[in-house]
């Protein structure tokens, strides 16, 4: 082989591989991404403070999740419907819910069950909870 052929084949090769990497990360899915950001004790019990950001090219209209939170016995203390409402395609938004009757202290993790209410133009049913993203930066844990 000579020199001219290796730089062609070793160009080749590269593109291929930036091609392929390009083509992953246009793959990856896109979704729903969710924070349980902090968790404040109120005056009917605690403050759930989440930022959700909507990864998908549609306008979310409607979105609420059912949530399961967990007491720091591992069981569960109760089931919740949380209405996110609308969140903009590409955009953050921050929700508060004050969930009456629950100590702050006592929740050690939450687990989103499921997206019941899921709505937007060109967004397919159940298109919410697909690839969906969760993260904590509270004392308790967020799993979806």
């Amino acid at each position: 082989m000579t020199l001219r052929t290796l730089l062609l084949l070793s160009a080749m090769l590269s593109a291929a591989t930036v091609t392929g990497a390009a083509a992953q990360e246009g793959a990856a899915p896109k979704g729903l991404d969710v924070e349980l950001n902090a968790l404040a004790g109120s005056q009917k019990g605690c403050l759930f403070t989440f930022v959700a950001a909507n990864g998908f090219e549609q306008n979310v209209s409607k979105v609420s999740f059912e949530f399961v939170i967990f007491n720091d016995k591992g069981t569960v203390e109760r089931l919740a419907l949380l209405d996110f409402r609308d969140l903009p395609a590409g955009k953050s938004k921050v929700r508060q819910f004050d969930v009456p009757g629950i100590k702050c202290e006592t929740v050690k993790n939450l687990l989103i069950n499921d997206a019941p209410v899921c709505e937007g133009e060109g967004l397919a049913k159940g298109r919410c909870m697909d690839g969906i993203v969760t993260r904590s930066k509270a004392a308790a844990g967020l799993e979806g």
